[in-house]
């Protein structure tokens, strides 16, 4: 007796039992042989196959619609297990992706850790969340005895080639000769860095600033960043800190202007991302005048309080949705 006739016989046992006792002790039995059936690879249509074969044995009146109608079955299943299959492969591939991109997030997190500055003359606060798993955004504090650097840098892109991108540029930045300082000298060479080794279709967007503490100056310049904020504490008024340049990585040979601001005690420099000013309600993009409201509601608290706070203000202004990557850096002179 060959394999599918034991197979036939046994199916015959099994639902005859079933048939009799429609008790739990003969569904258990059919668990048992559906079990042996899928370790000898049978496939759901012979299954239905056998199925109808011992109904016309046993039934030989059964109508002619209800064994037509297992043909129908078959070729359902058929499709349905095609169709099936496609779907668990493209669930697998999924996961395997999921997978990849908290790998990479995981891994831009560690490369691109920076610790917030703790210094007598000012006072700072930090905060930068991704809309989505990768950040797009890139922030780093660079201090020594005289003076503390600060970079805020936006992919023009998402994803895992966003978080190469600024792994480029913190490696960039790592590199730079001591020797260089100036923000537009900084600009200046990683523009290089970027135009040299980016792909055509990726730019980004960089802000740099220094900050003295010997006579108190903010030197800074950008390539392409959205503008941040000067807060006056003297007459209680903001501006917007001038910023001229082209971004990152789209021509070799650029020069950045540099500017440069007197901080005198209670001044702010507010420095972000477009995520921040480029928030969405359904209204459309908030106001700037928005932003600096904000900052003067929470300007008591501590600089690392106020840009938690002004970030849970907008993420609410969203109905908690980032459509963008989110950085905000407050310079608070004491």
């Amino acid at each position: 007796m060959d394999f599918k006739q034991i197979l036939e016989s046994g199916y015959r046992e099994v639902l005859c039992r079933y048939l009799e006792e429609s008790s739990e002790a003969a569904l258990y039995q059919g668990q048992m042989f559906s079990r042996k059936s899928i370790k000898q690879q049978i496939s759901p249509e012979e299954i239905i196959s056998i199925h109808c074969k011992v109904l016309k044995d046993l039934f030989p009146d059964i109508s002619k619609e209800i064994l037509d109608s297992f043909d129908f079955l078959i070729e359902f299943m058929m499709n349905y297990g095609l169709a099936y299959h496609e779907y668990q492969s493209l669930k697998d591939k999924q996961f395997e992706i999921k997978s990849e991109i908290e790998m990479a997030a995981s891994i831009q997190e560690y490369f691109l850790e920076t610790s917030i500055p703790k210094v007598d003359e000012v006072d700072i606060g930090a905060i930068s969340v991704a809309a989505k798993k990768i950040n797009g955004d890139f922030y780093r504090f660079v201090e020594d005895e005289k003076s503390i650097s600060v970079a805020i840098a936006d992919v023009i892109g998402k994803g895992i080639p966003a978080a190469l991108c600024m792994t480029l540029i913190k490696y960039g930045m790592d590199s730079l000769p001591k020797s260089i300082t100036k923000p537009n000298d900084v600009l200046g060479n990683l523009n290089r860095v970027a135009e040299k080794n980016l792909d055509s279709s990726m730019f980004i967007t960089m802000f740099y600033g220094v900050y003295d503490f010997g006579n108190h100056t903010f030197t800074y310049a950008a390539a392409g960043h959205e503008q941040g904020f000067y807060y006056h504490a003297a007459s209680q008024s903001f501006e917007d800190l001038t910023t001229r340049g082209m971004v990152l990585g789209v021509e070799q040979d650029i020069t950045y202007e540099q500017f440069e601001k007197k901080v005198n005690p209670g001044d702010m420099i507010v420095m972000l991302s477009d995520g921040v000013t480029e928030s969405r309600t359904e209204n459309g993009f908030i106001e700037r005048s928005i932003i600096t409201d904000l900052i003067q509601t929470y300007m008591h608290l501590s600089a690392q309080e106020m840009v938690e706070n002004i970030y849970r203000d907008i993420e609410k202004l969203q109905k908690y949705e980032l459509r963008d990557d989110f950085t905000l850096i407050i310079f608070k002179r004491l």
